[in-house]
């Protein structure tokens, strides 16, 4: 793991049962693997919680750009502001064409229908 042979680690054991003694080298050892232990699993459940944290900002990023952005929804304050051209009143005063002879900006070519397609007659007999 860290470039240390397994002479080397022999080397630091033989050291530290001079050092130690027999007595204490076993509680020691016990101590250190424990300390180890911890390191690792707090190292696991670091690594594990940045690939949850990664993985649900790509998930987040992805989404985002598969779906396109919707058109801002009006506030119910624009929506007071300026009244719809369909209402009576509106903002052109109606739906009566401009002086150019084209539908207002408040309507579309489609507003006015009842001169150009009349009614269907009925079936009925008179």
């Amino acid at each position: 793991m860290f470039g240390i042979d397994f002479s080397e680690i022999l080397v630091i054991f033989g050291i530290a049962l001079v050092v130690l003694g027999p007595e204490k080298l076993p509680r020691v050892a016990q101590q250190i693997g424990r300390w180890v232990g911890r390191a690792r699993a707090m190292a696991r459940q670091f690594r594990d919680q940045l690939e949850q944290e990664t993985d649900t900002l790509r998930r987040a990023t992805d989404f985002q750009q598969s779906k396109p952005t919707p058109p801002p929804k009006p506030t119910a304050s624009s929506m007071m502001a300026s009244p719809s051209a369909s209402e009576p009143g509106g903002a052109t005063g109606g739906t009566t064409p401009s002086a150019g002879g084209t539908p207002s900006a408040g309507t579309t070519a489609g507003d006015d229908t009842s001169a150009a397609n009349p009614p269907p007659e009925s079936h009925e007999r008179r």
